[in-house]
């Protein structure tokens, strides 16, 4: 049975957000899905990395957080509430990140998440990115609310590109870790509607979640177009799906 792991934050735990993660687990669970979940407001868990994160130090008098990473997964040191969730996400074969969408990014929250959990030497390190990232052979989808309106985004709209305004959450975080990323889902101008419209976004998504085998995979640069400098090896770099 494959695993996913549903990580979600809302500061509300009536919000729709909060019906989007729950409509999540329960259709997974339909497809045939081992689901596990974190309410990161619901745990407390911290948006800040600092020192505390780490027991036992590689260098105690300065601070080089991937190193001190790297450091504490390999002699056990990590601080529990982090370790957890990397051995949740390593143990799954689909990552799904719920949230709303604020100031075009993620909430300080699931920042200090990624922050805290994407582990230097675990998720990534070195030449260890993109199509060789530790993450590779895993998916990753991101479900997420906004309050503009669907035409407020695209090419030559207000806004421009939506996965475009998220790239450094599709491609910087969870690609360059190795995942494949599906496309993203959007539930567009959310406190706006009436309860019947967001009855049918709702649906949507699970009816989404259950075809999830067939829902495209963001293209993402592939190191096989690059030395081991990352300098191009060609005028058209490699890139690939991951799918």
């Amino acid at each position: 049975m494959p695993r996913a792991h549903i990580v979600y934050t809302h500061p509300e735990p009536r919000s729709f957000v909060a019906a989007m993660r729950d409509t999540t687990q329960a259709a997974l669970a339909n497809a045939g899905w081992q689901t596990s979940a974190t309410d990161l407001h619901a745990a407390g868990f911290g948006a800040v990395a600092s020192a505390t994160d780490f027991g036992e130090r590689a260098s105690p008098g300065h601070l080089v957080y991937p190193l001190e990473q790297r450091h504490a997964w390999e002699h056990g040191s990590l601080a529990p509430e982090i370790a957890n969730e990397v051995r949740a996400v390593v143990d799954a074969d689909l990552l799904v990140l719920v949230f709303p969408v604020f100031w075009f990014s993620v909430p300080a929250q699931m920042k200090g998440w990624i922050d805290r959990v994407f582990l230097s030497g675990v998720f990534y390190g070195g030449r260890r990115v993109y199509d060789r990232g530790g993450m590779v052979g895993k998916h990753a989808l991101v479900v997420a609310a906004l309050g503009g309106r669907e035409h407020m985004f695209g090419t030559g709209a207000l806004h421009g590109e939506l996965t475009g305004m998220m790239r450094h959450l599709l491609q910087g975080t969870l690609g360059y870790a190795g995942f494949s990323v599906y496309e993203p889902f959007f539930a567009h101008h959310v406190p706006y509607v009436d309860d019947a419209t967001r009855a049918g976004m709702l649906m949507r998504l699970w009816n989404e979640l259950q075809a999830l085998g067939t829902r495209p995979v963001l293209p993402m640069p592939s190191l096989q177009g690059f030395d081991d400098h990352f300098n191009p090896t060609s005028t058209t770099p490699g890139s690939t799906t991951n799918a």
